[in-house]
């Protein structure tokens, strides 16, 4: 099997893992992809760009809160909040957030867009009134999700060795696997998506 949107590859999980045959290539490129998943699932984002079209309800009037997009093909609203999307909105409509593609200091794709032309956005009850079609997820893969996908790949690669979660035993008794490497979740935290009540 290859490795499909992994954010490390089989060469530097194999490094860090001080593995030089192909013998488990199949298990370490399995590992990769879980480890990446894992990380998506615990940050509420995905990290690889996908090209699609995706339906929001809008914060406000001004404001619509989206996935992480990397560039926006178009953007459309329901006047009717119908589920029929029928007034397109041009570039000068539209403002893409954060400005300067940075929150916290970190880089960050536009996770949100605020209506500064002609158009605001239709509120109806919840309804889904907005649309965007562009390129959603990130420009590249950050540095830090990168070494978080090899420990984490190492460590599910390595679980094959600590059936029922026993990995050895001590002086003290049984050795247990934890839940997740403190270095790992200390490296996705500023990824971690911030939801607001």
């Amino acid at each position: 099997m290859a490795i499909t949107n992994g954010y490390c590859t089989l060469a530097q999980i194999k490094a860090s893992a001080g593995i030089t045959d192909t013998v488990d290539d199949e298990l370490l490129e399995l590992a990769v992809e879980a480890a990446s998943r894992e990380i998506d699932s615990a940050c509420e984002r995905q990290f690889f760009q996908t090209a699609t079209t995706r339906i929001y309800t809008p914060r406000d009037s001004f404001v619509t809160e989206i996935d992480d997009l990397v560039s926006l093909t178009t953007l459309k609203t329901s006047s009717a909040a119908d589920g029929t999307f029928d007034t397109t909105w041009t570039a000068t409509d539209y403002q893409l957030e954060p400005l300067n593609s940075l929150a916290g200091g970190i880089v960050t794709p536009a996770n949100q867009i605020r209506a500064v032309g002609d158009y605001t956005y239709p509120i109806s009850g919840g309804e889904a009134t907005v649309q965007v079609n562009g390129t959603f997820g990130f420009d590249a893969v950050p540095t830090q999700i990168t070494q978080a996908t090899v420990l984490l790949g190492a460590r599910i690669f390595k679980r094959n060795d600590s059936p029922l979660g026993v990995a050895g035993f001590g002086d003290i008794g049984v050795i247990r696997v934890g839940r997740l490497d403190p270095d790992v979740e200390a490296m996705i935290m500023p990824f971690k998506k911030v939801r607001f009540a």
